[in-house]
C-alpha cells in the first residue's frame, strides 16, 4: 500500500495545542493511576449548575425539544440576553443583534472570523487567554502582542495601545475581568482605551464572560456603554460557563452591531448551525430565574483568593498581585530561576501539583493557578508549591 500524503494545511499546522487542557488531561491521567495530584489547571467553577437550570433543560428534553433551532439561537434566549444587557449594562440590543453560539470560545472565534482577514492586525495584550492569538491566525490575520507586567496589574495603558495601532489594525481584544491574571480595568481605564479605538476606528472585542465575578469592591462597565460611538465599535462576547457553572453545556453569545451580527449568523449557519436545543432552554432559566447562587459562590471564591494570595506571597521566590475578578492568580516565578514550562513540569513531577505555564498566556515568568477548587485542595497544593520553591530558592 502506498504511503498516503496526509498534507496538513499551514493554517492548522501553525496552531499550538491548548496547554491548559493538556495540563488538566495529564493531571487527570495521573489521578487515574492512583496518584494524589492537586490540580490548579482547569478554568471552571467546582460548583454544580444551579438546580433550576438543570430542571429547565430536563423539562425541555422530556417535552421533545430536541430538533434544530435557528442557527443564531431560539428567539426566547436571544430576547433574554438582550434584556440582560439592558437591565445590567444599560445597553439596548435588538434580539437580532444577539447570536447564541456553542460556548464563549466559539463566540470569540466567530467574531474574529467574521471581522478579520488576510493582512489585518489584531492587538492582544499579554498575558492573554491562550486561544485569542490562535483564533486570529486561523482567520489569516496577524496577532500583535503587547506585553504588560504585574507592575501595572497586567493592564494595558492607553499609550501602549495607541503605539500598537497601525493602518492595518482591525480589532483590539479586551478581556476584563481577565483570564489568566484576574485583573479588572476600572470604568475610567476602559473608557480611555475605548476612546482610542473610536478615534482610530478600531473594533473592540470585549470578552466579558467573568463580568459577575468581582472582589474587593471592584466595579466594571462594558466598554460599549460609554457613548453611541463606543457601542458601534464594540462586540461583546459572553457565556454561561463561569457565573452559572455551565462549562460543559457549551453555550455562549455575542452582541454586536447589526451588520456584524448578520455576518456571524451566516458563518455559524455554515459551521456548527444551532447550539444544542434543550441546553438553550436551560440558558433561558439561567438568565430569567433566581441568581441567589452567585453571592454564595463569590463568598467562597473570595475566601480562597485571599488565602491563596497571602500564601503565595509568603512562599520563597514567588510574588503575586491580587486578583480583583475571575478565579485565577498569576504569580511571578522569575526569582526561582526557572521559566514557566520547566517550573510546571518539575512541580508536577516532584510535588504532584498541576499548574499552567505562563508561556501559554504569553508570559513566561509566571504561572496560572485557578482557585476554582476546594479549600482543602488549595491548602494542600500551596504547601507543596512552598516545599518545591524552597528547593529552588536558597
Amino acid at each position: 500500500m502506498e504511503d498516503m500524503n496526509y498534507k496538513i494545511s499551514q493554517r492548522a499546522a501553525s496552531l499550538s495545542p491548548s496547554l491548559t487542557l493538556a495540563i488538566d488531561s495529564k493531571a487527570k491521567a495521573m489521578k487515574a493511576e492512583g496518584l494524589d495530584v492537586v490540580g490548579f489547571g482547569a478554568g471552571e467553577p467546582d460548583f454544580d449548575t444551579p438546580q433550576h437550570i438543570k430542571d429547565a433543560c430536563a423539562k425541555a428534553l422530556a417535552a421533545g425539544f430536541t430538533k434544530y433551532t435557528p442557527a443564531a439561537g431560539i428567539p426566547e434566549l436571544r430576547s433574554a440576553i438582550a434584556d440582560k444587557h439592558k437591565r445590567e449594562n444599560g445597553l439596548t440590543y435588538k434580539p437580532s443583534q444577539v447570536i447564541v453560539s456553542c460556548g464563549g470560545k466559539h463566540s470569540c472565534f466567530n467574531v474574529i472570523f467574521a471581522t478579520c482577514e488576510e493582512g489585518d492586525e489584531v492587538i492582544i495584550p499579554a498575558p492573554y487567554w491562550l486561544s485569542y492569538p490562535e483564533m486570529v491566525k486561523m482567520a489569516g490575520a496577524r496577532p500583535v502582542i503587547v506585553e504588560t507586567t504585574d507592575k501595572t496589574e497586567f493592564k494595558l495603558t492607553p499609550d501602549a495601545l495607541r503605539a500598537a495601532i497601525t493602518p492595518r489594525t482591525r480589532l483590539f481584544v479586551l478581556n476584563s475581568p481577565s483570564n489568566p491574571t484576574g485583573s479588572v480595568y476600572t470604568p475610567a481605564e476602559l473608557k480611555a482605551l475605548g476612546d482610542i479605538c473610536v478615534e482610530k476606528n478600531v473594533l473592540i472585542m470585549s470578552d466579558e464572560i467573568y463580568e459577575h465575578l468581582l472582589y474587593d469592591g471592584a466595579t466594571t462597565k462594558s466598554v460599549a456603554s460609554f457613548s453611541p460611538a463606543h457601542f458601534e465599535h464594540t462586540i461583546i462576547v459572553h457565556g454561561f460557563a463561569k457565573a452559572w457553572s455551565m462549562t460543559g453545556w457549551r453555550l455562549g453569545w455575542c452582541a454586536a452591531p447589526e451588520p456584524i451580527a448578520k455576518a456571524i449568523d451566516a458563518v455559524q449557519s455554515h459551521s456548527t448551525s444551532n447550539p444544542t436545543s434543550f441546553a438553550q432552554k436551560g440558558a433561558v432559566a439561567a438568565l430569567t430565574g433566581p441568581q441567589d447562587h452567585l453571592p454564595i459562590w463569590l463568598a467562597e471564591f473570595d475566601k480562597r483568593r485571599k488565602f491563596a494570595w497571602a500564601k503565595l506571597n509568603a512562599t520563597p521566590g514567588l510574588s503575586c498581585v491580587n486578583a480583583k475578578g475571575a478565579f485565577y492568580l498569576f504569580p511571578n516565578i522569575s526569582k526561582t530561576g526557572l521559566k514557566s514550562t520547566e517550573f510546571c513540569a518539575k512541580l508536577l513531577e516532584a510535588e504532584k501539583v498541576a499548574a499552567v505555564p505562563g508561556i501559554a498566556f504569553g508570559a513566561d515568568d509566571y504561572i496560572r493557578l485557578s482557585y476554582a477548587t476546594s479549600m482543602a485542595n488549595i491548602e494542600k497544593g500551596l504547601d507543596r508549591i512552598e516545599n518545591f520553591c524552597k528547593t529552588l530558592v536558597k
